[in-house]
């Protein structure tokens, strides 16, 4: 599997995801600037992947720091977060990695600011190695609901490219790769991540992938020639309500009208319980000009209006089961949810 992100000689490399699949670059990050600026842009994009940036960068911020007690050096790390939490709104992960910085910090109070300092990059470390883990737990709890033969549709990008390097949907995927006898990708407008990332991840781990217009996906299901839907996620709310990449929903009403089982995949960082549905999950709204144009191509009248919400929430009754790295819950409510998560 790809190195999405990977710490090397005092900075973070990040491959450059704006470029795939054309280009294989890495990009460096020296600063907390460097690392908002990616998050920002898509360089780096998935939810538990800018959870991990956004680790990486509150030390980026504090590693000059010239604070010389724990008060004002609790200060600084936490400007980091704030600041760094301005990048995109909706991915739990971000902040939920933010503010496992924040209290390791907390944590380690009597401890002088050199330590503070490895404090920090220490638990940024830990984030990325344990989300290695966590994905390979994904993939192995969501094989066993894939039938020998599926045929399988994901929206978006919920690979190696969106996580430490093995994915939540595409884990499942890869770790039930015998059983599976195609994968139908979504293209994802408008940045096109199925088209550009998720048929490369597939097509270079030999896994064979079929590429349709996010307009496809009813007509196939009609056909009877999908059995399943695994997407990833980028938040879920108390009562199992999932945010995810726009158009989402659409396909999740799609295999609910022709009984097609709808799988999410996710770590419990991507859990927000402190909402209770779907409603108040914060929805991103990006530039206009990703809709009005491809690459550097204007494809419609250049001043027409846009609407250009990233993401869009999936109502709990659709999903047939979530899937986490302590197991799948079937049919998800607040009760069953919560049992999990709080284990």
């Amino acid at each position: 599997m790809i190195e999405t992100i990977r710490w090397r000689n005092g900075h973070v490399e990040l491959i450059d995801q704006t470029l795939l699949p054309g280009k294989v670059e890495y990009i460096e990050c020296n600063s907390a600037e460097d690392i908002w600026y990616a998050i920002k842009k898509m360089n780096i994009r998935g939810a538990p992947a800018i959870g991990i940036a956004g680790a990486y960068g509150v030390y980026l911020g504090i590693r000059n720091s010239k604070a010389v007690d724990f008060h004002s050096f609790e200060i600084e790390v936490e400007r980091m977060v704030r600041y760094l939490s301005t990048s995109r709104p909706t991915a739990r992960n971000l902040f939920w990695g933010l503010e496992r910085v924040n209290e390791a910090v907390r944590e380690n109070s009597g401890k002088n600011i050199p330590e503070l300092k490895k404090t920090v990059l220490g638990e940024a470390h830990a984030i990325l190695e344990e989300d290695r883990k966590i994905c390979r737990d994904i993939g192995k709890y969501g094989a066993g609901l894939i039938p020998k033969g599926a045929r399988i549709l994901t929206h978006c990008n919920a690979g190696a490219l969106a996580t430490a390097d093995y994915g939540t949907a595409l884990g499942v995927i890869f770790s039930a790769k015998k059983k599976i006898r195609k994968v139908f990708v979504d293209e994802t407008r408008p940045l096109l991540q199925g088209a550009r990332l998720t048929a490369w991840e597939l097509v270079n781990n030999g896994i064979k992938a079929t590429l349709i217009c996010d307009n496809m996906a009813a007509s196939l299901m009609a056909k009877g020639e999908i059995d399943a839907v695994i997407v990833g996620a980028d938040r879920i709310a108390a009562n199992g309500d999932t945010a995810n990449k726009i158009g989402t929903y659409s396909v999740a009403i799609a295999a609910a009208y022709h009984k097609v089982p709808f799988y999410v995949a996710a770590p419990l960082s991507t859990f927000d319980l402190s909402l209770p549905d779907g409603s108040a999950i914060p929805i991103e709204e990006r530039d206009k000009s990703e809709v009005r144009m491809i690459g550097d191509k204007l494809i419609t009248v250049k001043d027409v209006d846009v609407k250009n919400p990233a993401f869009d929430v999936t109502p709990a009754q659709l999903i047939t089961a979530i899937i986490t790295e302590r197991g799948v819950i079937k049919r998800p409510n607040k009760k069953r949810i919560a049992a999990v998560v709080k284990q």
